[in-house]
């Protein structure tokens, strides 16, 4: 087998917010609803059939399998029915709609009868009941209905074991419901020789057999509502399959429980307990457990997916920090070296943001790197220890080592002397960390202080480049004059505007310094783009740009507007993309005298789409791609070789590889490893 060329290392998605939106197969694959697609760890997915049928959108779907080609089906949807479907040879067919009035069902699950086979259908609905159907003669019937809930039903599901079968519920009321469902035996006795509390059994009929169905324990221990639960799958076990009694659930308070039996006693209890404490987020929609039982995942409000696991034997991508937690949305941003950066928002106003010490020692700890390495020669001694934001503003203001000596807990119980005292600060707390911190600490420990207001633009930003030296900043806004089209470039040692470029008519959608610091190519809403020259890039003193060469109205190729552009490494030539679906590589015209001459020096390469985003290897390798759902907004190659986290004792097998980050209006960040040598 050859050796791959290309390897997807890193996905960052989130899980939409809405219950049931994941689910972890016994195949192993995570599986979930991201923005329009369904994310798997294991990309190879078809869809073997469709069900389409509901009038309203689909909250939750289940399915159990009758024989190797034939799949029973459930699904809920707001449109207040449940619809069953049988799915054979890749077609689907609606086999009834039950329909619940002005109600609707939040979950459905699906189990088959013990022994007799016969499909059995669980609902938990939105008035706090939990409705059982059983299938006889094709059609599924209502067979009992299963109070004690005190409000909406959010999740079911069933489990067998030992010939019975064990349903769970959970509700807004914040507990969890265990029935057993069981197969009546001969008639017991009318005496016991011992007291003993039987709950009531609801008793029906099947096919001339008697079931039952009994409260097995209800399960207080979460805060908040419980939205979501998972029974541990079954475990092969020589040659038998196995069901253990251990029910994983998750709730808004932050919180996933692991309960089970006690082996002696058998009442229900609290095994483990995960999760956040305290902070201001939102909790848990979900929860499921790995097939092997070792790992347990949540999925919460913001869309994080909370991983909890026994082994960390491989290099993996997490966020480390939350610097900037803006009040609109954010359009661009370019790196001012290792630890700061400039954003810009819909707003006119640019932002500089530079590490406090907390997150440059804590990024030392996770990434066991020293401190020199990181800084280089900067010094931490002068920095921060972090930012907190005040409680009416959207700016985050440094907090340092006597900021935080100050905060003196006795000092809350005295009375409020100012409007500041009224009003106080969310103060940042130092944390040590050595390992990736939760979503709790993102929120409130990594943010990072900003430095610097930009102001300038007549409109709000859109795109931002720095020059390789990291010595220049140039900004752009959206534009539909002339006047406000201009570059405005400034300076990363004093922050200064240095100069205004005026060429385009209308929005920059982006721009690019040349490798070398010399050039600064843009391009624009226009359909042109234009390349500035710096006047003297060896003098110490700040120099200026001026215009080396353009396109116009008529000597534009593009025909609609161009989103992207990029230098290739030597400096020499530059890609532009545009709607009109052309991808274009420009370089020096031949037989160019003392006039400046760039064209097209390719053929122009047809996409078959809009071409929104554009991005040159600084190594020669030739092109790949992997696609997102939606539109592509943004690519960017590693400037250096090798792979990120496999270290230098490799030696020459990491100039090897090479590394691509994408992203995408599907709400996801890839980033690829590609193989030099396999191209």
């Amino acid at each position: 087998m050859s050796a791959p060329v290309m390897d997807t290392c890193h996905v960052s998605c989130c899980a939409n917010r809405t219950p049931n939106v994941v689910s972890w197969g016994r195949g192993g694959l995570i599986a979930f609803g991201t923005c329009n697609s369904v994310a798997l760890y294991n990309p190879q997915f078809t869809a073997c059939a469709v069900c389409s049928g509901h009038s309203g959108p689909v909250c939750a779907v289940d399915a159990v399998s009758l024989s190797s080609s034939h799949l029973l089906v459930a699904s809920a949807s707001s449109d207040s029915t449940v619809k069953l479907w049988t799915c054979t040879s890749g077609t689907a067919e609606c086999l009834q709609t039950v329909s619940f009035g002005s109600g609707f069902m939040m979950d459905v699950s699906l189990v088959l009868l013990p022994g007799s086979r016969v499909p059995v259908l669980a609902c938990g609905g939105d008035d706090s009941r939990v409705h059982l159907y059983v299938q006889l003669s094709g059609q599924f019937q209502r067979l009992l209905t299963l109070t004690g809930h005190e409000d909406w039903v959010r999740c079911v599901e069933w489990a067998t074991k030992d010939g019975e079968l064990w349903l769970a519920s959970c509700s807004q009321d914040c507990l969890i419901r265990v029935w057993r469902l069981f197969a009546k035996t001969v008639a017991e006795p009318d005496h016991q020789t011992d007291a003993v509390i039987r709950m009531k059994e609801n008793i029906f009929q099947v096919s001339g057999d008697e079931f039952a169905v009994s409260l097995e324990t209800v399960l207080a221990g979460h805060e908040n509502w419980v939205y979501g639960i998972h029974w541990q799958p079954p475990c092969v076990k020589g040659d038998s399959v196995e069901q253990p009694l251990k029910l994983l659930s998750a709730s808004m308070d932050k919180t996933m429980i692991l309960w089970g039996p006690e082996e002696d006693s058998g009442v229900w209890v609290e095994l483990v307990r995960v999760g956040e404490v305290g902070g201001n987020t939102l909790g848990f929609y979900g929860c499921q457990m790995s097939p092997d039982g070792s790992m347990i995942l949540a999925h919460a409000f913001h869309g994080a997916l909370h991983l909890w696991h026994c082994d960390r034997n491989q290099i993996t991508w997490h966020e480390i920090s939350r610097p900037q937690i803006h009040g609109f949305d954010m359009q661009c941003l370019t790196m001012v070296g290792r630890f700061q950066f400039v954003s810009g928002a819909d707003e006119k106003v640019l932002r500089v943001f530079k590490a406090p010490r907390n997150f440059v020692e804590n990024l030392a700890n996770i990434s066991c790197t020293s401190l020199e390495k990181l800084l280089g020669c900067n010094d931490i001694a002068d920095l921060p220890e972090g930012a907190s934001t005040p409680a009416l503003g959207l700016s985050n203001k440094a907090v340092f080592q006597g900021d935080l000596a100050s905060q003196n807990p006795q000092q809350d119980s005295k009375d409020f002397n100012s409007m500041s005292d009224q009003y106080k600060e969310s103060y940042f707390h130092p944390v040590k960390l050595t390992e990736p911190p939760t979503e709790d600490d993102l929120l409130q420990n990594t943010l990072w202080p900003e430095v610097q207001k930009l102001y300038g633009h007549g409109f709000e930003m859109f795109c931002l480049a720095s020059d390789s030296a990291k010595t220049v900043v140039a900004s752009a806004c959206k534009a539909s004059k002339p006047e406000h089209a201009a570059i405005l470039l400034w300076s990363t040692s004093s922050w200064k505007q240095l100069q205004s470029l005026p060429c385009h008519s209308l929005t920059i959608t982006q721009m690019a310094f040349s490798p070398n610091g010399r050039l600064l190519l843009a391009v624009s809403r226009d359909r042109t783009w234009s390349l500035w020259r710096r006047g003297n890039p060896d003098s110490d003193t700040e120099t200026s740009f001026s215009l080396y060469a353009n396109t116009s109205k008529d000597t534009a190729v593009h025909t609609r507007i161009i989103w992207s552009c990029d230098w290739s490494s030597d400096s020499k030539y530059f890609v532009t993309s545009s709607r009109d679906k052309k991808v274009i590589i420009w370089g020096p015209g031949v037989g160019e005298c003392e006039g400046v001459s760039v064209t097209p020096c390719s053929s122009v390469l047809d996409v078959g789409d809009s071409a929104t985003a554009v991005s040159i290897c600084p190594f020669l390798c030739s092109d790949q791609s992997q696609s997102h759902t939606l539109v592509v907004k943004r690519l960017r190659w590693r400037p250096r070789p090798g792979r990120a986290g496999h270290g230098e004792q490799e030696g020459n097998e990491e100039q090897d590889w090479v590394q691509l980050a994408s992203a995408g209006a599907d709400h996801a960040v890839k980033i690829f490893n590609i193989k030099i040598s396999a191209l």
